[in-house]
């Protein structure tokens, strides 16, 4: 991943475009027994060791990268579609309404149709591929379960950083399938 080499050895981007994040070591942010039982049955849970602080930065690196990925591709064809539609409705306000052949209206119409859903339909299979990808969505499963042992560990009263580790909490497409977890772990270590 190109962010890693101009990042210290244990820091992350916390945001899309943000600041680098140093990672709070395992044996700070699960020190209180009560995390500690949340974060064995999220072990077992997630199929992850959030003890292995190399393996959390790794997982906290390429959800960064899966973050940049969703922008991308809502950047590529999100904007080209937007730019499309309001002109084509503007032209179409401003100029094509009022052309005395209905056949010309009927053209443009038909082809500023077709334009604009292949624009959506392109969107569309972008944004499947991304959110629908079931490593993917491993990959936001376990940023989240981490998000919530860290806030956990500080309603324990421990000392994290505020916001830590700074991503959302992934209200979708963060699902979690065992049968893909094991087969992560089986083939090239889950990189995605």
């Amino acid at each position: 991943m190109s962010d890693s080499t101009e990042l210290g050895e244990w820091e992350f981007i916390g945001r899309r475009g943000g600041d680098s994040v140093q990672l709070v070591p395992g044996e700070n942010l699960f020190a209180h027994p009560q995390v500690r039982a949340r974060v064995e049955e999220a072990n077992r849970v997630l199929l992850f060791d959030f003890t292995n602080d190399k393996a959390v930065l790794e997982m906290l690196r390429q959800r960064h990268g899966d973050e940049e990925a969703m922008f991308d591709a809502g950047l590529k064809w999100g904007v080209p579609l937007a730019i499309i539609g309001v002109f084509g409705v503007i032209y179409w306000a401003g100029v094509a309404q009022y052309w005395e052949s209905s056949a010309a209206r009927g053209g443009y119409l038909a082809v500023a149709t077709v334009v604009i859903l292949s624009l959506l339909g392109l969107y569309v299979r972008s944004a499947v591929k991304i959110w629908g990808d079931p490593r993917r969505q491993n990959l936001r499963a376990r940023a989240h379960g981490y998000r919530e042992l860290a806030h956990a560990a500080r309603r324990a009263g421990l000392d994290i950083p505020a916001r830590y580790p700074h991503y959302g909490p992934y209200p979708f497409a963060a699902n979690f399938h065992p049968g893909v977890a094991a087969a992560e772990s089986q083939d090239d270590g889950g990189r995605l």
